[in-house]
């Protein structure tokens, strides 16, 4: 097979996450689907009276501010106890994702982005197109409890 022949048939065959709902993804296929943007990753603030959700700048201590990954992400869950770990139910109910979350907007019955990896066949995309946190995060570590508020920013596609 050439090498045109197999990128023809690449784009012919059935992408998954166009085919498949989020609860029959199998374990690959719903680690592909995330775009690697990280702004899960940071640090959202609850105003208690009005449950509104305020996006800060500040990463959590196991994000890997360069790829957007996390450093130990097998093992996130025990090192940070509010990692919330997403599935197919949390990504239809969590109001804080980012509304470019390909989890969201699957979970909404929506397409991916043009930038997504999946889509785009680059996992730059996602960055190139301004949607990760790459080169604009601080590291949680840096930051005092009393300092939290002035990290509030406002990300694409967020009010």
């Amino acid at each position: 097979m050439t090498k045109e022949t197999e990128q023809k048939a690449a784009e012919q065959a059935p992408a998954f996450w166009r085919e498949k709902p989020l609860d029959a993804l199998n374990p690959q296929e719903w680690e592909a689907l995330c775009d690697g943007c990280a702004r899960c990753c940071l640090m959202k603030l609850e105003d208690i009276d009005t449950g509104e959700i305020a996006w800060t700048d500040i990463a959590c201590r196991l994000l890997d501010h360069e790829s957007c990954r996390c450093k130990d992400y097998d093992n996130r869950s025990d090192r940070v106890p509010d990692c919330v770990r997403l599935d197919a139910e949390t990504a239809k109910s969590l109001t804080w994702l980012p509304p470019t979350c390909a989890y969201r907007l699957r979970a909404e019955d929506r397409p991916l982005a043009d930038w997504h990896p999946l889509v785009s066949g680059s996992s730059d995309t996602v960055h190139t197109a301004g949607i990760s946190v790459r080169g604009r995060i601080v590291a949680e570590d840096d930051i005092l409890p009393d300092d939290l508020e002035d990290h509030v920013v406002a990300w694409p596609g967020e009010g």
